[in-house]
C-alpha cells in the first residue's frame, strides 16, 4: 500500500438532491451497562409526529449506551409529564423516558416540545421547545436525541452533526454530505473521475477537496451552498488539505520542487509556508485540537510511521513505534488519543493509541480498513472498509464494543469525514 494516494478529482460544481439510496445502518454489540430508556410516541396534529419519536429512538439505539424499550403496547401514552403514570413505566424497568408532542402553528410552522424524565425519581431532567418549519422535523429529532444523550451520559451528543463520504455508482463519483443516519444526502461534487479526501471546516460551512479538472490536482474550498474558490494551484501536486482548529489555515501537501512535503496556507490562499523538509515522503497532515501540532505520515525512517511537528515548524518528532507501518493519523477531539491505520500482519486495520503512554488498541476487524474520522465527541470513529468487492463505511466505538456498518444500496462508498457539531 503506497503512502501517497494520488488525488484525482474532477469537480463538477453542483448541489442537488441525491439519486443514490440512503445509507442503511446495521448495528452489533453494545455497552456493558445500557440504560433502559422509553421514547413515548409524540402526540401530533397530523404532522407526522410518529416519525420524530422513531428517529430519536434509532439515534439513541445506535450509540450502544441505551436499551430502547418497546412502548407501543403501553396503556399509558403520555404527551406531557403531568400525564405519566410512573408505576406502569417502573414496571417496564424504564430508568428514563421522553414524552412530547408536535403541534401545528399559524404560518406553516410547527411547535415541537418534549420533556425528559427520571422515572425512578419521578423528576424532570430536561424540557425543550422548538418552533420550526416542517422540513426541519428530522433535524429537530436529532437535536432532541442529542439533549437526551447529554443528560443521561454527561457528554455531548453527535446526532445533529453530519458526515461526508464519496460514493461511486454507475461509473460516476460523488462527494456527498448527509445526516449521521444517512438521510438528507446532498451531492456537492460529481465527476467521472475519482474523488477523495474531503475535509470539513471547523464551523461545518465549507469543504476543502482536490480537483483534477485542470489536468493537475488543485485544492478547492467550497461552501455547502455551492460557492467555491481555488486554495492552492502550485507547480506539481496539491493535495491532502486539513483545516486548523480555528479555521484560519490549512495544512496541505505539495510536490513543490521536491518529494511530497507539508506546508501551511491561509484559508484565503495567501501566506504559503514550508513546514517539513526531508528526503522522504511527508503526507496526510492533521491538526491537534489545540492547534499547536500537526501530525502526519512519513517514510523518512524507512517505513511509514506517524510523526508530529509544531504548527509553526521546527523539529520533527516520531509518535508511533509499534507495527510494520502506520498511516492516516487523526487526533481525538480531546487530544488524548491518536487513530491510525496499522499494518497488522498484512491486514490494514484501525488502531487507537493513547498519546500519554503509547498503549495501542486495535479497533476494526477488516483487512482493508482506512480513512478514520472521529465523531465530534470522540466516542465513535467512522472509517472505510471493504465488503466483497465494494467499499462501505463502518463505525466503531472508541472502546471497541459497538460496531456499525453503513451500506448504500448498489453503491461503492469510501473516504468518510465526520463534520463538527453545529451550535
Amino acid at each position: 500500500m503506497p503512502i501517497v494516494r494520488i488525488a484525482l478529482f474532477l469537480a463538477a460544481l453542483c448541489l442537488s438532491s441525491s439519486a443514490y439510496a440512503a445509507l442503511e445502518i446495521e448495528i452489533s454489540g453494545g455497552g456493558a451497562q445500557q440504560i433502559p430508556v422509553a421514547i413515548v410516541p409524540f402526540a401530533q396534529s397530523n404532522v407526522g409526529a410518529d416519525s420524530i419519536s422513531q428517529i430519536i429512538n434509532a439515534d439513541l439505539k445506535r450509540s450502544g449506551l441505551f436499551r430502547m424499550l418497546e412502548t407501543a403496547g403501553m396503556a399509558n401514552q403520555p404527551a406531557d409529564i403531568s400525564q405519566i403514570k410512573y408505576a406502569e413505566w417502573q414496571a417496564l424497568q424504564a430508568q428514563a423516558m421522553a414524552v412530547g408532542k408536535v403541534e401545528a402553528l399559524p404560518g406553516n410552522r410547527l411547535n415541537v416540545s418534549f420533556q425528559l424524565v427520571d422515572v425512578l425519581k419521578q423528576s424532570q431532567l430536561a424540557s425543550v421547545q422548538y418552533n420550526i418549519a416542517p422540513n426541519q422535523l428530522r433535524g429537530t429529532a436529532h437535536k432532541i436525541a442529542d439533549v437526551i444523550y447529554q443528560k443521561l451520559s454527561g457528554e455531548s451528543g453527535i446526532f445533529a452533526s453530519r458526515i461526508a463520504y464519496v460514493a461511486k455508482l454507475n461509473g460516476r463519483y460523488a462527494l456527498r454530505v448527509a445526516d449521521v443516519d444517512g438521510e438528507n444526502a446532498l451531492t456537492m461534487v460529481s465527476s467521472k473521475e475519482p474523488i477523495i479526501s474531503p475535509s470539513w471546516s471547523p464551523d461545518g460551512s465549507k469543504m476543502a477537496y482536490v480537483s483534477f479538472e485542470k489536468k493537475k490536482p488543485i485544492i478547492f474550498i467550497q461552501t455547502l451552498s455551492g460557492q467555491r474558490s481555488v486554495l492552492a494551484s502550485f507547480k506539481g501536486n496539491n493535495s491532502a488539505p486539513a483545516w486548523s482548529p480555528d479555521g484560519n489555515k490549512l495544512a496541505i501537501v505539495l510536490t513543490y520542487g521536491a518529494n511530497s512535503q507539508l506546508y501551511t496556507i491561509n484559508a484565503d490562499g495567501s501566506g504559503l509556508q514550508s513546514l517539513t523538509k526531508s528526503n522522504g515522503i511527508d503526507t496526510e497532515p492533521t491538526w491537534s485540537p489545540d492547534g499547536q501540532w500537526i501530525y502526519f505520515s512519513s517514510d523518512r525512517g524507512g517505513r511509514p510511521q506517524i510523526y508530529k511537528v509544531a504548527a509553526n515548524g521546527g523539529e520533527v518528532q516520531r509518535v508511533t513505534f509499534e507495527g510494520a507501518f502506520n498511516l492516516s493519523p487523526r487526533v481525538s477531539p480531546d487530544g488524548k488519543m491518536l487513530a491510525m491505520v496499522r499494518n497488522d500482519g498484512g491486514k490494514y486495520r484501525l488502531a487507537l493509541q493513547d498519546l500519554s503512554n503509547g498503549q495501542v488498541q486495535l479497533l476494526s476487524e477488516g483487512a482493508q480498513d482506512e480513512s478514520p474520522s472521529f465523531a465530534p465527541n470522540g466516542r465513535v470513529l467512522l472509517y472505510a472498509t471493504r465488503v466483497g468487492d465494494k467499499g462501505a463505511l463502518a463505525a466503531v466505538s472508541a472502546d471497541g464494543r459497538v460496531r456499525q456498518r453503513l451500506n448504500e444500496s448498489g453503491g461503492d462508498i469510501r473516504e468518510p469525514a465526520w463534520g463538527p457539531l453545529i451550535k
